[in-house]
């Protein structure tokens, strides 16, 4: 009795299956034109944002350096400004506070990745079950008539069933593909956040141990030692004359 009513449901054909595929696919370019709108209008040259970044903390300029990241574009800038608050307060609270922020902005990340993903590992098998029921509508056939007289119908019902599982894949590829990529973007993202946050945190543990990178390298490049003075050597000649 079960039976014989799924199999009069089954009957009802596989269209609907193919309509469902469609709309699906229609939801998944949406999903992936929005993802890349967002991640076009949030890129920056990160290099060139990290240096200028250091180079305004280093001269104590927090004003500076919360200006400049709050005009840049990037998801990255926009996790650091609110840490920059707590610059005077320490490299661990400046960390945790950026990976507070790191948090809410994966969210925001990742939006429309769930359907994606959701999408590509269940459209072939939504496809799948299109084509088990055009299977089961073409041996009905095959068992209501005459087989010479139906074997062209059923075959043409079968090659029409198979339809409904390339459509599952044709709707499922791209959505891992683009899965995949916005992964890969969110994990690129995160990893600048960290490179920054530690270059950050080491420029603050230097300066509260009094040593200047910038000074540093300054002495380097004129040819004397990091501990070298200008002077110190004619001081030494007017003492040591000999």
């Amino acid at each position: 009795m079960l039976v014989e009513k799924l199999l009069k449901v089954a009957l009802l054909g596989s269209s609907w299956v193919l309509w469902i595929l469609l709309a699906l696919s229609i939801f998944s370019i949406g999903a992936m034109i929005e993802r890349w709108w967002y991640f076009y209008r949030h890129r920056d040259d990160i290099d060139e944002l990290t240096e200028k970044l250091l180079g305004l903390l280093e001269a104590r300029d927090r004003d500076g350096a919360r200006g400049l990241l709050g005009r840049s574009r990037s998801v990255e800038a926009s996790v650091l400004v609110p840490a920059m608050r707590y610059v005077d307060a320490g490299p661990d609270a400046l960390t945790d506070e950026v990976e507070a922020q790191l948090v809410k902005a994966r969210q925001e990340l990742e939006r429309g990745s769930t359907l994606l993903g959701t999408l590509g590992n269940n459209a072939p098998f939504i496809g799948l079950f299109g084509t088990v029921i055009g299977v089961i509508i073409a041996f009905h056939q095959l068992g209501a008539n005459q087989a010479s007289a139906a074997m062209g119908a059923v075959m043409g019902g079968i090659a029409e069933a198979l339809v409904a599982t390339g459509v599952g894949l044709f709707v499922a590829i791209p959505a891992v593909v683009a899965y995949n990529m916005i992964q890969k973007r969110v994990g690129d993202i995160e990893g600048n956040v960290t490179a920054m946050t530690k270059q950050v945190t080491a420029l603050m543990k230097a300066q509260a141990g009094g040593y200047s990178p910038a000074r540093d390298h300054a002495e380097s490049g004129s040819g004397l030692m990091p501990s070298e003075k200008p002077g110190r050597g004619l001081a030494a000649l007017a003492d040591n004359p000999n």
